[in-house]
């Protein structure tokens, strides 16, 4: 016997609830008045935020007597039309993680209390292998207000599931669930691997205590969300100009990042700040991005916990292994946008002031796995906020403040041929959003040479450094 993976739907593979799009396509059809029900809206709310509750699901059970004469093939009409809807709602982790699923042979089904002439549909939409749901009884072709079978829902929906899992041959012991709600205890303590999905608080504290792993199908794996919203949202709505008297940013072309989709965004490299900037930039645009950065970075105490929460993507330097962009290309598969520094590291000595660009293949690499646009990021001025030399950035210059140039570009004409090719388009487009003076070679002084190395280094700063990318 074989493990399967079991979803639950609301809260899990959607973020919220899917009643709002039922009602509404069920007063499509007709079976519904077209008009809202006193509170209906904070009802729904209500769930979004807290899951379900003992008053809410003995309302779903009153359901089917509520529904006694419907039409039978009007309630599946209004599935197949929520579903157009919904299937564009499921986040795109969750889709990732089924087709992961998939891809080692489970088995994935939908386990959920809603009516099964409803979400079959959407089940269907999402390649689901099957779908264990509250079925409603009938006769000629009408709904006669009772349930047939179990009533899906916390022991019901196990005894369900372990119904489902007899006849066809799966060992639900050996298998994954995945749900929101404290009521699907008995299911997800059934299985070998329970994981609690945007958990209600009772949840949380028992996935805690039994250390279950807690996740969001919306945000990659390991970002927390506080009250719905993950970490990085929330600086974004501190992101404002007001907020950093100790630098001026001049930012232009955030209309040329995708609102939505995957995307790679590449910038070249000069200071720390660098990340912080196209964050910013990224914060006028409104959506999130997902960083590769060293693992340095993610080793640090506080700041590592500080970049994972942030969705940030670990790169061990040197050590040849994929999974870096096997995580940046998952994320790019769940529709997000990945940013990455193709210089790899800041260039240092004479090198930071080369006007040739040099570059690793790791964008050309990611964009021809993906084939998610490339789009280029110019960064200028970085430096006079954070120089290299120093271990902070400079707040105190509030009545001085440098200002850091951002140049958004269109995406990156690539061929996909050669990624040494496209590394090299990449860098030619990052040195066209530059300023003239930044194509233009001229001669350090030793104060700007000294400021372009590490705070740590000890040797001449008048010295010719290694001028390859990625070396510190």
């Amino acid at each position: 016997m074989e493990p399967a993976a079991f979803f639950d739907l609301d809260r899990t593979l959607l973020t919220g609830a899917s009643g709002p799009m039922f009602s509404t396509m069920l007063k499509r059809v007709g079976l519904l008045p077209d008009r809202s029900i006193p509170g209906e809206g904070l009802v729904f709310k209500f769930f979004d935020v807290v899951g379900e509750t003992l008053p809410s699901m003995f309302f779903t059970r009153q359901m089917a007597r509520a529904a006694s004469g419907w039409d039978r093939s009007l309630v599946q009409e209004a599935g197949r039309l929520a579903a157009d809807r919904l299937v564009d709602e499921v986040p795109g982790f969750a889709k990732a993680l089924i087709a992961r699923h998939h891809g080692e042979g489970r088995r994935v089904v939908m386990a959920t209390t809603s009516p099964y002439d409803l979400v079959h549909p959407l089940a269907e939409a999402l390649g689901l292998d099957d779908v264990i749901a509250t079925r409603y009884g009938e006769a000629s072709g009408r709904y006669d207000g009772t349930i047939d079978g179990f009533f899906v829902w916390g022991p019901g929906k196990l005894a369900a599931v372990r119904a489902w899992a007899g006849d066809h041959g799966v060992d639900v012991a050996r298998s994954y669930a995945y749900s929101d709600s404290i009521y699907d205890l008995p299911l997800l303590s059934a299985v070998k691997f329970p994981t609690a999905v945007n958990p209600d608080p009772r949840l949380r504290v028992v996935a805690a205590l039994r250390r279950w792993p807690s996740q969001f199908l919306d945000v990659p794996e390991g970002v927390p969300k506080f009250a719905g919203i993950e970490p990085q949202r929330a600086l974004q709505m501190l992101a404002r100009p007001g907020l950093f008297p100790w630098v001026r940013f001049d930012i232009d072309g955030t209309d040329l990042i995708p609102k939505h989709g995957p995307v790679i965004l590449v910038g070249n490299h000069r200071s720390y700040f660098d990340p912080l900037a196209i964050g910013f930039t990224l914060a006028k645009a409104g959506r999130p991005v997902r960083f590769l950065g060293k693992k340095e970075v993610f080793d640090a105490p506080v700041v590592g916990q500080i970049t994972a929460a942030l969705g940030g993507i670990r790169v061990e330097r040197g050590s040849g292994s994929d999974e870096p962009l096997a995580a940046a290309a998952d994320a790019l598969a769940a529709g997000e946008a990945v940013a990455l520094m193709p210089q790899g590291t800041i260039p240092r000595g004479r090198a930071f002031f080369d006007p040739e660009l040099k570059g690793r293949w790791g964008a050309a690499k990611l964009a021809a796995m993906t084939k998610a646009p490339v789009v280029p990021i110019g960064l200028w001025g970085t430096e006079q906020v954070w120089p290299r030399n120093a271990r902070t950035p400079n707040v105190m210059a509030v009545g001085h403040p440098p200002t850091v140039r951002i140049r958004v570009g269109a995406p990156v004409d690539l061929k996909y041929r050669s990624t040494d090719a496209d590394t090299k388009r990449i860098m030619a487009a990052l040195v066209d959003l530059l300023p003239e003076e930044a194509r233009v070679h001229r001669e350090p002084t030793p104060e700007e040479l000294a400021r372009s190395l590490p705070a740590s280094y000890k040797g001449d700063p008048d010295a010719e450094v290694d001028r390859r990318p990625g070396r510190d």
